[in-house]
């Protein structure tokens, strides 16, 4: 078979001396460059998905808010803006506009209506007429007797008539017998230039056939030697360049690219488990290093001592606040109410026991009478356990 006819690449076919021989070192060489990159892939990867749930969320949320408050500022900002610039248009521009309009050029758009239709108007149809009248009389009635006495009867009677006279009986018969002779004349020279073309026609197609049948031969050899040259080329480059090239991709860089590229994949693959092996082996070293260290002072350590601080110390605190404020509460309530009985005491003492109280005077709770059910402002309260006895004491 011809090696210069090219064969479709069988990737499952016996494997070449080449191939095998190429094949470890390459794979070799590619895990030694592959292994740095996929680690560095992988830590970028895990940073990135690191980032991506613990950095970019806040992050996000934090500029939604700045921008959202940056807007809601903006626009508050424009709207005040807008709320002064249209306050200060309305007092500057348009409240004077429209007094001007109101007060001084309604009326005197009314006022020169007036003076143009009671005035101007009778005055201008008078005076148009007049100038109508006058124009008629001094220069349309002159300009029409003119154009109808003088300029129409000279154009007809001294140039239009003689005109036509002179085209019917002179100029059409010079006219005709002109075309006459020149006919003739130009009959006599088609007939000579005719003649006269068609001899050098004659010579010239002679002359042609003989160039043409020159210039063929010439043209078929320099055809036929274009082709040798043409052959022998298209020989030279397919043997000296095309089967050299066709050849070295065949058999050298078809299999060197296809172990390359195999080698790349399970570089890559390698590169991978190692990656996660190297990775599983620092969350090992960091669990046992830093997590459960940690786990243990928290529960062993920071546990007890934050039960003992909020049990000993934030729990009793907490009670004693709380008790402080209540008292300071009810200490401030017996304080009001002693400020309310003194004044209505004091206002008693001034208007007397029988006046009722003051408009406006805080009243506090009336006290019960003995033996009723009637209330009093300013009777002390009585004691149910001795009005009890007293009835008793009344029944027995």
């Amino acid at each position: 078979m011809d090696d210069r006819t090219p064969q479709p690449l069988d990737r499952y076919a016996p494997e070449t001396a080449l191939t095998r021989l190429i094949r470890i070192p390459v794979r070799i060489v590619v895990l030694v460059v592959v292994l740095p990159v996929r680690m560095v892939w992988d830590l970028l990867a895990a940073g990135w998905h690191a980032v991506d749930r613990t950095v970019l969320p806040p992050l996000r949320r934090a500029l939604e808010a700045s921008v959202g408050a940056l807007g809601r500022g903006l626009e508050w900002l424009f709207a005040s803006v807008g709320r002064v610039l249209g306050w200060l248009i309305a007092a500057l521009v348009l409240i004077p506009l429209r007094w001007l309009y109101t007060s001084v050029l309604t009326p005197l758009g009314h006022g020169l209506r007036w003076i143009a239709t009671a005035l101007l108007a009778p005055a201008a149809r008078g005076l148009g007429t007049g100038l109508a009248w006058l124009l008629t009389v001094l220069v349309v009635a002159p300009v029409v007797g003119l154009w109808r006495y003088v300029l129409v009867p000279v154009a007809r009677y001294g140039v239009a008539v003689p005109l036509v006279w002179l085209y019917g009986a002179v100029l059409t018969p010079v006219g005709r017998g002109t075309d006459w002779v020149l006919g003739k004349v130009w009959d006599a020279a088609a007939w000579v230039v005719g003649g006269v073309w068609r001899g050098v026609a004659w010579v010239l197609g002679g002359v042609g056939r003989g160039l043409a049948w020159v210039l063929g031969g010439l043209w078929r050899g320099l055809a036929a030697v274009g082709r040798g040259v043409w052959v022998a080329v298209v020989w030279l480059v397919m043997t000296l360049l095309v089967a050299p090239a066709s050849w070295t991709y065949r058999r050298i860089l078809t299999p060197v690219g296809r172990e390359i590229a195999e080698a790349v994949q399970v570089a890559w693959r390698i590169a991978g488990y190692l990656s996660r092996a190297v990775g599983r082996g620092i969350a090992w070293l960091a669990r046992h290093l830093i997590g459960v260290p940690a786990a243990w002072v928290y529960r062993t350590v920071c546990t007890p001592v934050g039960h003992l601080v909020r049990d000993g110390l934030w729990a009793p605190a907490r009670r004693a606040a709380a008790e402080a404020g209540r008292a300071a509460r009810s200490a401030l309530a017996t304080a009001r109410e002693t400020v309310r009985q003194a004044r209505r005491d004091a206002w008693r003492a001034l208007v007397g026991g029988a006046g009722g109280a003051r408009s406006g005077e805080p009243r506090g709770v009336p006290a019960r009478t003995l033996g009723s059910t009637t209330t009093v402002p300013s009777a002390v309260q009585a004691s149910e356990t001795s009005l009890l006895g007293e009835k008793l004491v009344k029944r027995g």
